[in-house]
């Protein structure tokens, strides 16, 4: 049976080989891994039509198209799609669609992908993507999850097992939830004038949590980027206001924990001296005390 998450807690060390088909970090890249029959085709929007008569795309496969935010937003854009022949569903989106910057594809070396597979991993990342809600989908519309037998299933659900540890290497997170007090052991506090706020440092950045509320006001000489920032969120509906405060609708992954606290405090703030765990060290003194 599926289940909306992918259980990466028993991962073990493996080893990913990048190919770089040009010989450029940024240009034409072939996924391999080893034991698993998979095959992943990543470049730039700039390289596909140089690419794209090789054979690999030709196959049939599940493919991501990503893009930068629209205008002011916080979110990237992202099409997941399947296909027969990658490389004529891919082409089609070069005429039609403009917001893609880069391409990501996955196929099988041995070609043993039908299109019932590729119409399940199709519908399964869009269930994942939906659920982590990290991204602006532009599909119009998702596709439910194909029936298929209990064996293909199983093989399909283990496919998407390995894309999924293979995408964030390939900066792509859309499909990864973000972490919550649930599942995270490392809760720090941040409490400051009108505002209370709970998060964890994580490998992405600093996690502030559902939940938490930051102050309404901010003061004058806030840094620009915080007021921006600030008001971004507010647009997108993660900080609304409530009462005294704005309120997390949702955990947001900020690049650090000073723009964190900064967001929280409505002021330029050092986030490793505001964040504190329950017996009030602060962040600087965890990471310190790791140290020794």
């Amino acid at each position: 049976m599926m289940s909306d998450v992918t259980n990466t807690d028993d991962r073990r060390p493996t080893s990913i080989r990048i190919f770089l088909a040009d010989g450029r970090a940024d240009g034409f890249r072939v996924v391999e891994k080893l034991n698993w029959t998979g095959l992943g085709l990543v470049c730039a929007q700039s390289d596909y039509t140089r690419v794209h008569t090789r054979e690999e795309w030709g196959r049939t496969g599940v493919y991501l198209l990503t893009g930068p935010a629209e205008g002011d937003g916080l979110r990237d854009r992202l099409y997941v799609g399947e296909g027969d022949d990658v490389r004529y569903r891919v082409d089609s989106h070069l005429r039609t669609k403009d917001f893609w910057t880069s391409v990501v594809a996955f196929t099988s070396r041995d070609d043993n992908l039908n299109k019932a597979h590729v119409r399940y991993l199709e519908a399964r990342l869009l269930q994942l993507a939906a659920k982590a809600d990290r991204v602006v989908l532009m599909n119009g519309t998702a596709p439910a999850v194909p029936r298929l037998s209990e064996a293909d299933c199983a093989d399909m659900e283990g496919y998407l097992d390995e894309m999924l540890v293979i995408l964030p290497m390939l900066g792509i997170v859309a499909f990864k939830p973000i972490a919550d007090p649930s599942t995270s052991t490392e809760r720090l506090l941040l409490v400051g004038k009108d505002a209370e706020a709970k998060g964890a440092d994580d490998s992405e950045g600093f996690v502030v949590f559902s939940g938490s509320v930051a102050r309404l006001s901010q003061v004058p000489s806030i840094h620009a980027y915080l007021a921006t920032l600030r008001a971004r969120l507010v647009e997108e509906g993660v900080l609304v206001a409530d009462g005294s405060g704005l309120r997390f609708t949702k955990s947001y992954v900020f690049n650090s924990p000073s723009t964190a606290a900064g967001v929280v405090l409505g002021r330029s703030a050092n986030g490793r001296i505001e964040w504190k765990d329950q017996t009030g060290a602060t962040l600087k003194q965890r990471q310190e005390a790791a140290l020794a």
